[in-house]
């Protein structure tokens, strides 16, 4: 809305307060505002008073009693032009009271005290007679405060930081004071030529509108980094060690490169930092200067540094006044050596592991400090670290603030030390990953460390912020693997803040179906032992790729079952995981396409065609109940069991399958992952696991697997990328003539493939995350890059099929048959082209692949998308390039 608009109606006297505020082009590190804005006029709309037929402030100079001689006895004091103000709070503003003695100095004090209250627009006062008049013209009242201009920063931004406000008294000084903070606001985003100017437009009964007129010009870039001084190290391996970064179009979408003054300060230390970690400890920046470029919109950074000479480490010396810590214990833990180059970081993070191991041994506030003996001539730096003596220290109490829904004693039994334990940092650290393990809170999360009541006592304390743990989703999407799916789930990770964990979940798409429900209790009777109880039931439609691309369900597995779980720590890094599962399998074909009618009547006229089906899947039907017990020893030192960056962690697996059922095998995993922060905010992370099954069952037929066709491992997609789902290890590959002389097809799309599993795998994979900026972050963006590499093999070769079809002549009411290939058709039927099967793919050769994908945690459910070739593989293997997921967890 316009000024004009918002004020329209009336006639009204309108007055400028301040002019336009631009920056000026001082060289200077930071920059002011220009002098203090005169008065300006802002005309009605209704009619506009020229400025010179403004009323002004009376000057001193011409107020009688101030500035024309005269003294005299005051006999009273009379005060007119008031409105809101009784004439006795005027008088009470002034010195000057009745039977005392006027004299022009008294008069300018009188005035300047009227003015300091800032309640008056003009003051004048006059003596005659011994009546002292004075004369005020009351500062208008705010009738409300309107901004114009400011689309970058909103009013919710802008408000809270004017001090002016309806029905206050309107002062000059305020008005500066907010045009000052309202700058500030737009320095902070980087707007360095924004200008704010103030006006009112004059109401009746002497209020006013207070209207900011915004113009928030571009934002300030940096458009150009000058250094001067540096000879051992080019400007451009200075600049990248810089925050701020020239503005180019590379840089289109970084925050980086627009000024700010906070930055720079930053940057000298960065600057700093990078020259005493390459052993110059003589540096220092001489100036940093930021100038305005002349067309106001960009700056031009200029550093003067003085690099000095590189110096060396000389001898290294300890010295303890700690009884426990004798210097010979503390000496190996120093990683400097003589000779080495200077480096301030390496001290840094030798006082570091100084103070952790004295934390080991009780001291937390271990004061560790080192001093240098500097030798100009030789250019070396002799360090000596210093332990002062201090008492060693006890947990006093553990404070917990912030928690509204969790309970207390959640985060209390994930502290590894208790009250009146002997402190010990391994301790405290260990707390402080365990709590932000449960997910409960915000990352990043500190266990404080603050002085006691004693010397010897210290207080633990955490202060968190809760996460919602309870999540609703109703999502749909689109799946290579799954193609249409949809997803809806309960799940509170928190149940009523007792760390327990609820959730319910059904999930639909054109492959597969499944309802699970589940509960885990972490500790039952407030001991620590987890339990916990699932229920299932999951329909999986198994495909293979037909001719043309197309996929072709094969079987039907519907499994229907429930587990129950429990697990309790061994030492503070292992644990056992016990577990029962009872599962009932129904295998199935669909009997259009893969039975046939043999001759005979019977409830065994359909059976399973082999020449339509396979023997792998005809032997693989039928209803089996699976009884299974097993456990899983877990040793971990990951920092954050849901996004860890560094730590280890290893599974060790078995199931055994027989206690009561139709199957009985020994199924066997090992997983270990290792994390690594290298800094920066760059994860690297190494996994590696393996499985193998073995099969208690006598072999039930020549060529037939004792492993069920459902009980296999199977690879590919999403395990290991650029590979289809299923696309690695044991397959038969049903290859069809073109001819009757065995000409075989080459054409992929023709070949039916259809993935056997395997009885052994074993996978690994390298991973770097790739931090993104604030923006990125907050949209959940994670990018990474990888390798893996895996191999599924182990299984028997099955039976396999090389036949002719044969015919029956036209009009004859015999069916098709089949012979071996090259043995002839019978007498009257024709021979046509048949099909010939291969075992392909059972091999421990490892398939690797290389590649780049992205998580991102979207309004609609996790997504990823993988972008990944595969740079060796076996025949029979089919790969993929891209893979994406909606809706399904990765």
């Amino acid at each position: 809305m316009t000024a004009n608009k918002a004020f329209s109606g009336g006639k009204r006297l309108c007055t400028m307060l301040l002019v336009g505020t631009i920056l000026g082009g001082t060289a200077a590190p930071a920059l002011a505002q220009q002098a203090a804005p005169a008065v300006q006029q802002r005309a009605a709309p209704a009619a506009k008073t020229p400025a010179a037929a403004q009323p002004s402030a009376v000057p001193a100079a011409q107020a009688p009693a101030a500035g024309l001689p005269g003294t005299g006895i005051v006999r009273s004091i009379a005060v007119t032009g008031n409105q809101r103000l009784e004439p006795e709070t005027v008088i009470s503003y002034i010195k000057l009271r009745p039977g005392e003695t006027y004299t022009p100095e008294r008069g300018d004090e009188a005035l300047k005290d009227l003015f300091a209250t800032e309640l008056f627009a003009d003051v004048g006062i006059r003596y005659n007679d011994g009546v002292v008049a004075v004369e005020v013209r009351e500062n208008p009242v705010i009738n409300r405060i309107v901004l114009e201009g400011n689309k970058r920063l909103k009013d919710d931004k802008i408000t809270p930081e004017i001090r002016l406000a309806p029905r206050q008294i309107f002062t000059r000084s305020k008005a500066r004071a907010d045009v000052a903070r309202i700058i500030e606001l737009y320095r902070r985003q980087g707007r360095f030529a924004a200008t704010v100017e103030p006006k009112i437009v004059q109401l009746e009964q002497n209020r006013v509108d207070v209207v900011f007129e915004i113009q928030e010009g571009p934002r300030s870039k940096v458009r150009q980094i000058n250094i001067l001084g540096n000879e051992k190290f080019s400007d451009g391996e200075l600049r990248s060690e810089m925050l701020t970064k020239q503005a180019r179009l590379t840089r289109f979408f970084s925050s980086n490169t627009s000024y700010d003054p906070d930055r720079l300060a930053f940057d000298q230390q960065k600057l700093r930092q990078f020259y005493l970690i390459n052993g110059y400890a003589d540096f220092r920046v001489v100036s940093a200067v930021a100038e305005l470029t002349p067309d106001r919109r960009d700056f031009i950074i200029t550093y003067v540094v003085e690099e000095g000479d590189r110096y060396k480490f000389g001898d290294v010396k300890v010295e303890s006044g700690i009884r426990d810590l004798k210097p010979d214990v503390l000496r190996p833990l120093i990683p400097i050596k003589d000779g080495d180059w200077f480096n301030a970081k390496l001290v840094e993070d030798t006082i570091t592991s100084l103070n952790e191991s004295a934390g080991l041994f009780g001291y937390a506030f271990a004061d560790v400090q080192v001093g240098y003996d500097r030798d100009k001539d030789t250019h070396t730096m002799s360090p000596t670290f210093r332990v002062a003596e201090t008492p060693r220290v006890y947990v006093e109490r553990i404070d917990i603030n912030g928690n509204t829904n969790t309970r207390d004693k959640v985060i209390r039994r994930e502290f590894r030390l208790a009250e009146g334990d002997p402190f010990n940092t391994i301790r405290v650290k260990r707390s402080q990953d365990r709590i932000q393990s449960l997910g409960f809170f915000q990352e990043k999360l500190e266990v404080e460390q603050e002085q006691g009541t004693a010397p010897d006592r210290v207080v633990l304390g955490v202060d968190v912020e809760e996460r919602s743990t309870g999540s609703l989703e109703l999502s749909a999407g689109f799946s290579s693997l799954e193609r249409f799916l949809v997803n809806l789930s309960v799940r509170q990770r928190n149940f009523m803040g007792k760390g327990q964990e609820l959730r319910a979940s059904v999930n639909y798409s054109t492959y597969s179906k499944s309802v699970e429900l589940g509960f885990t209790e972490p500790y039952l009777f407030d001991r620590n032992i987890a339990v916990g109880v699932d229920l299932y039931r999951k329909d999986l439609n198994s495909f293979n790729f037909t001719r043309g691309g197309d996929r072709n369900t094969t079987y039907e597995q519907v499994t229907t079952g429930g587990q129950l779980r429990a697990g309790v720590p061994l030492t503070e890094y292992l644990s056992l995981a016990l577990r029962y599962g009872l599962n009932l399998d129904e295998v199935s074909l669909d009997e259009d396409l893969f039975f046939s009618d043999p001759d005979g009547p019977g409830p065994l006229a359909r059976q399973c065609d082999p020449l339509l089906a396979g023997r792998y899947l005809c032997d693989a039907i039928g209803d089996r109940t699976t009884s299974s017990v097993g456990y899983s020893l877990v040793y971990s030192t990951l920092n954050n069991s849901l996004r860890p960056s560094r730590g280890n962690r290893v599974v060790l697996s078995q199931d055994f399958a027989g206690l009561g059922g139709d199957v009985k095998y020994l199924r066997t995993k090992l997983n270990a992952a290792k994390y690594w922060n290298v800094g920066s905010g760059f994860i690297f992370s190494t996994s590696a696991e393996g499985g193998y099954i073995h099969s208690f069952e006598d072999s039930r037929g020549p060529g037939i697997d004792p492993v069920r066709l459902t009980d296999r491992f199977f690879l590919g997609e999403p395990q290991i990328r650029g590979f289809d789902i299923r696309g690695v290890g044991p397959r038969v590959q049903r290859i069809p003539y073109l001819d009757v002389n065995g000409t075989l097809s080459t054409e992929r799309r023709q070949i039916t493939d259809d993935p056997l599993g395997g009885r052994a795998y074993y996978l690994a994979r390298a991973e770097l995350e790739i931090p993104l900026g604030a923006s990125g972050r907050e949209l959940g963006l994670r990018p990474s890059i990888f390798v893996d590499a895996g191999a599924l093999f182990g299984l028997k070769a099955p039976p396999l099929l090389n036949v002719t079809f044969c015919d029956p002549a036209v009009g004859s009411a015999g069916a098709r048959s089949s012979v071996p290939f090259g043995t002839a058709c019978p007498t009257g039927s024709t021979a046509t082209p048949g099909f010939r099967e291969e075992f392909l793919g059972d091999t421990s050769k490892p398939r690797i692949s290389i590649g780049a994908g992205v998580n991102w945690n979207s309004p609609f459910g996790p997504f990823r998308i993988d972008i990944a070739r595969a740079l060796t593989k076996a025949r029979g293997d089919d790969t993929k390039l891209f893979t994406f997921n909606v809706g399904t967890a990765f």
